[in-house]
């Protein structure tokens, strides 16, 4: 049974995709396309930032991506050795607050502890870093991207918790996109289930499926990772069979089980 996942592979270099390998246990086969296309700016900005440690009261890193720059950041060995001997130390008095299990596994792996990673969206983690943060104290830094979403920012801000927000990744269509969808439909033709990781993704694949699949669209079932892109999927007319429990590969594969009534 084939589905179609609207997301970057995970790098080679760690291993198989999570997902296409769970999804392989339900007997899906699963096939990933790049949506996105990412490049990184304010990075020597977000270092200075990084390096004054006593200026905030925490981060908040909503996307893997965020991390990622992080990464860069501290990838020069000088920055990366005044990280291990000092600043990191100083984060990890103060709160680390993540969406999701990968964000969570990359911010582990540059030394900070995560918390709130059960959250699954940036709605209930603003809620969960209400119940923890006092109004009025040191701003919480968020590296973010050109296209987040104004939701955690307002939701802190109506409990007077303060809030420094810095673009650290532009977010674009991926240069190959309509060019590898065509392809898998001419090649493998209509998916059982198409799954969208982002509205962003939404937003720039939807009209290619669309004439791609042609009548046939109905035939497909329609997933999101969570309920933010659920929604997006909801305001173009288009039904959704499947939202994520949590954003994991094991809760999307159960969830298009469910769906597909396998």
């Amino acid at each position: 049974m084939k589905v179609l996942l609207l997301k970057e592979p995970k790098d080679r270099d760690s291993g198989p995709d999570p997902y296409i390998q769970e999804l392989g246990l339900y007997g899906f086969e699963a096939t990933l396309i790049p949506v996105l296309s990412f490049e990184f700016v304010s990075l020597q900005s977000f270092f200075e930032k990084l390096s004054h440690p006593d200026c905030y009261g925490g981060l908040i890193f909503t996307s893997p991506r965020a991390v990622e720059a992080a990464k860069l950041c501290l990838g020069e060995n000088s920055k990366n050795e005044t990280w291990r001997n000092s600043f990191k130390e100083k984060w990890n008095t103060k709160s680390t607050y993540v969406v999701g299990k990968a964000t969570a596994s990359l911010v582990e792996e540059i030394g900070l502890i995560p918390q709130g990673e059960k959250c699954g969206n940036a709605e209930k983690l603003a809620r969960y870093i209400c119940a923890r943060e006092a109004p009025n104290s040191s701003p919480l830094l968020f590296p973010c991207g050109s296209l987040k979403r104004e939701v955690l920012p307002t939701i802190l801000k109506e409990k007077d918790i303060s809030l420094e927000c810095l673009t650290v990744y532009q977010t674009a269509q991926h240069p190959s996109l309509q060019e590898s969808l065509k392809n898998y439909f001419s090649e493998q033709g209509i998916p059982e289930s198409i799954t969208f990781f982002s509205p962003s993704g939404v937003r720039f694949c939807l009209q290619h499926i669309q004439k791609f699949s042609g009548d046939f669209i109905n035939q497909i079932k329609f997933a999101a990772i969570g309920p933010t892109t659920a929604e997006a999927i909801e305001v173009e007319g288009i039904p959704v069979s499947c939202t994520a429990e949590n954003p994991t590969p094991q809760d999307l594969a159960a969830g298009l089980k469910k769906a597909l009534h396998l």
